[in-house]
């Protein structure tokens, strides 16, 4: 269960694992269930909807992918753009797993720096975090790294890909002191085309919930091809296009989502496949063979960040990149859905409003980055936290708590992040280093111990 911190004991990780230094003023976290709600009423429109509105009256129904693009990064009036949008923690819309522990963004942190070690400590190197949040991730990740002997002074430079002037304000607040004391610089980029590849350099490189917000387009297998699922007002007499299969997703299992159309929006079906619809369905040999009444949803951003990864890994100084995020290892047909104060809400529930996420195809991302790196999984968060020593690293930090409060709260905050009705096996961690690198761990182990249980 544990041999990572015995196989690699000799290089100082394991003993880290053990230390009982802890994140400043961590709480406890009151657990909130995601519960659904109708979507009928949505009062007035909001911002967001009146520019769809008058994007459907100049051109007609509009895409998933606009829609996306419209309700989460539009300027001024996006869901990550406005400032009055708490986003992340009890007060947000969602509780992501570095806000629940600071042992989740530790054991990341362990996994890249034992990647660096096995590439050539003697190398400096540069951390990139994709979506960076609060900065809470990465804030335990330049923890780590401070504490750590063999990693001191190698540290070059963090660049964090953040378009929002707000997720920028809030990160540089959070990671100021970290980069006045290790004397590194702080970037950021408002894509990962931006970072320039660097060949002397090792580039550790983390995507957590980064690819569950990423525009996807909606694409139906009909006779004539792949057509394109849009969005049009409910209402208007205009629209005369058909209305998508209700079987189209039942060989693509998604978890429970709501179903109702609301009083503004509806799906429509574009009436021939659309140029956008057809390249997408060429996107994976995977979609070839599937029959008609299959929709899917397909990202191409999703496709161009994955490359960017590869990109800045396939160097002379190597790197390694680790993707967070629910989904799995195929396509799915019905998993976009809404988030508003911890409740799965309606997908047309006040756009701009409510964060909007789908499941990510991770053999869609290993597919666009195969000829560039290596990659390695999916494996659950569960698998991949437990074999980098959770339950180690948790018992060191509860015979340091302060209180049987605090005591608790590390407990929890494990355990929920290795549940296996929950996080634990929602999310999926996938792996890539350069090429020619072989096993890595924990992903080998993994992969192992599964094709014996079969």
């Amino acid at each position: 269960m544990f041999r990572f911190a015995t196989r690699y004991g000799s290089n100082g990780l394991s003993l880290w694992l053990r230390q009982s230094n802890c994140r400043h003023g961590l709480n406890a976290r009151t657990i909130l269930h995601a519960r659904r709600i109708s979507g009928h009423s949505f009062g007035p429109p909001t911002d967001v909807e009146k520019i769809m509105l008058d994007s459907v009256k100049a051109t007609g129904p509009i895409s998933f992918s606009t829609f996306m693009q419209l309700s989460l990064g539009h300027p001024t009036h996006g869901y990550y753009m406005k400032p009055e949008h708490a986003v992340f923690g009890t007060q947000g819309d969602f509780i992501t797993s570095p806000e629940i522990s600071q042992m989740f963004g530790e054991l990341v942190a362990l996994w890249m720096i034992k990647q660096w070690m096995d590439t050539d400590v003697k190398m400096s190197f540069r951390v990139v975090e994709l979506g960076p949040g609060r900065g809470t991730l990465m804030d335990d990740v330049l923890r780590v790294l401070k504490q750590l002997p063999a990693a001191r002074g190698k540290l070059k430079s963090i660049h964090l890909v953040e378009s929002s002037a707000t997720m920028r304000a809030l990160q540089e607040g959070k990671l100021r002191k970290a980069s006045q004391e290790g004397n590194f610089q702080i970037m950021w980029h408002d894509g990962i085309e931006e970072i320039e590849p660097e060949e002397d350099v090792f580039t550790m490189l983390v995507a957590h919930e980064f690819f569950d917000a990423l525009p996807v387009n909606v694409i139906e297998r009909t006779q004539q091809g792949w057509n394109e699922v849009l969005i049009a007002p409910s209402s208007d007499p205009s629209i005369r296009y058909t209305i998508p299969s209700s079987d189209s997703d039942q060989n693509l299992d998604t978890p429970p989502t709501l179903h109702h159309t609301s009083s503004r929006w509806t799906r429509v079906l574009s009436p021939t496949p659309t140029a956008s619809s057809t390249l997408l369905g060429l996107a994976s040999p995977r979609f070839f063979s599937l029959p008609v009444g299959t929709r899917i949803e397909v990202s191409r951003a999703s496709m161009n960040q994955a490359r960017g990864i590869g990109k800045l890994i396939n160097t002379k100084g190597g790197g390694s990149a680790l993707v967070v995020d629910y989904g799995a290892d195929r396509a799915f047909g019905d998993s976009l859905r809404a988030f508003k104060k911890h409740k799965i809400v309606d997908i047309f529930c006040s756009p701009g409003e409510c964060d909007v996420t789908t499941n990510v195809d991770f053999a869609l991302l290993k597919e666009s980055m195969a000829d560039l790196v290596s990659t390695h999984g999916p494996i659950s968060q569960r698998n991949f936290l437990t074999c980098m020593g959770i339950e180690i690293r948790a018992a060191a930090l509860v015979r340091s708590a302060s209180s049987l409060e605090r005591k608790k709260a590390i407990e929890d905050g494990a355990n929920r992040l290795i549940d296996p009705c929950g996080m634990g096996e929602q999310y999926k961690v996938l792996g890539a280093v350069a090429k020619g690198r072989g096993e890595i761990w924990p992903f080998a182990v993994i992969q192992d111990s599964a094709q014996q249980s079969i």
